[in-house]
């Protein structure tokens, strides 16, 4: 089914570029004939343009799990509220990302914040190449701005980490005994109505042999929380072992360095000036408030193309 859906829409697109072709080529005989269609024609082009970039950015995701499901996990760094508040704009960010790209999220599990923002959240979000994309995001990202809540309104540089982790399905095993895992439940907190604050259905998950955790508390029984849990902790052993096989532990180890200076793959500015870098690739994007809307195109292209000339 994944690759039937894969294949009707490499056919839609063919389908597509075709119809923009006819239309560009149908503007360019107007204007031929002396109509001023020069607007409509510029129009028309961008939105190719668009089209032919995202076409590009698929051409890159030919990895090993590339085309698989992603689980997104983010933490604040130090810092408190300001780091916490920081954290809840990249959720927000991933999340509105995921929604431009027509894919689907789940909320797994979230730590509020104690003032603002959460202390810990881990998502899935499920489509086409959604790892791909989304694995150029590993590591800690750093905010710069003026910060809400100092009173004297002086400049903040909070951090977070964000760790992705592939989501693999029943057609790999991964083998996890009974006796290398601790199950702890607890009782949910936050949104969810009166059942999931009155019943210890959320379920933490401790592989002691990795000293991995997760944490599920979105689904109403204990059962079906210990089941999704089960799942991401499978997935996250998996990338584990992938690591170990392309001996690129070190590649993992760097994205869990101190979330604090010196760490960060990606800056976004919102004073003196606005700017979001990324430190790997040097792309740079002026609009700031389009990025932390979701539009990670640019910055996701330029790490694809990189990882491709084998920079990052």
């Amino acid at each position: 089914m994944r690759e039937r859906k894969r294949l009707e829409g490499a056919l839609a697109t063919e389908a597509d570029l075709e119809r923009r072709a006819g239309d560009i080529s149908a503007y360019f005989e107007l204007a031929r004939e002396g109509e001023d269609v020069a607007a409509e024609l510029k129009r028309e082009i961008d939105s190719l343009r668009e089209v032919v970039e995202k076409l590009e950015t698929d051409t890159l995701l030919s990895g090993e799990n590339d085309a698989r499901n992603a689980i997104v996990t983010i933490h604040p760094g130090a810092g408190g509220t300001e780091s916490q508040d920081w954290a809840e704009m990249l959720l927000r960010m991933y999340l509105r990302c995921a929604e431009r790209q027509g894919f689907e999220t789940v909320l797994n599990e979230y730590q509020a914040g104690e003032e603002a923002g959460l202390k810990s959240a881990t998502f899935t979000v499920s489509g086409q190449n959604a790892y791909g994309l989304l694995s150029s995001e590993i590591g800690v990202h750093r905010l710069v701005r003026i910060s809400p809540f100092d009173q004297a309104k002086r400049r903040h540089t909070s951090f977070a980490s964000v760790f992705v982790s592939p989501e693999i399905d029943d057609s790999i095993e991964v083998v996890i005994k009974p006796e290398e895992i601790r199950v702890d439940t607890y009782r949910s907190s936050g949104a969810g109505g009166q059942h999931v604050n009155t019943t210890d259905s959320a379920v933490r998950i401790t592989h002691l042999p990795t000293n991995v955790v997760v944490s599920c508390q979105n689904e109403r029984s204990q059962h079906k929380n210990r089941e999704r849990a089960m799942k991401i902790l499978r997935s996250k052993l998996y990338e584990l072992e992938i690591e170990k096989k392309r001996e690129a532990t070190k590649k993992l180890e760097a994205s869990k360095l101190d979330i604090d200076f010196g760490s960060q793959i990606r800056s976004y500015v919102l004073h003196p000036y606005r700017i979001v870098k990324d430190h790997r690739t040097k792309v740079e994007v002026g609009d700031v408030d389009r990025v932390l809307d979701g539009d990670l195109g640019p910055l996701i292209r330029g790490y694809l193309l990189a990882r491709r000339a084998g920079q990052p």
